[in-house]
């Protein structure tokens, strides 16, 4: 059970963001991100978005910092990655 946190490298609202996710579930996912204060509002169907400014003190609670490229690899892997046309879907 790991919670991963990419690099801040997406560029939005005059800052830069990261993506957290879970490659084991979305309770532990939502678990973590209620422990650090996370605002539910951050919650992209499978994923959070993390401003840089949260970026340190998420890898200081425990999340694993990992390259973009892993952290889709990981979640396409755990069965959790919702697709873009999945998104257009709901």
């Amino acid at each position: 059970m790991t919670v991963l946190i990419d690099h801040p490298a997406w560029p939005a609202h005059n800052t830069v963001w990261s993506h957290l996710v879970s490659d084991t579930s979305l309770d532990e996912l939502h678990e973590f991100a209620e422990r650090n204060a996370l605002p539910p509002r951050s919650f992209d169907v499978d994923h959070y978005d993390v401003p840089e400014s949260r970026y340190d003190s998420l890898v200081a609670a425990g999340a694993v910092p990992v390259s973009n490229r892993e952290l889709v690899t990981r979640l396409r892997a755990s069965g959790l990655r919702v697709t873009a046309r999945q998104r257009r879907g709901r």
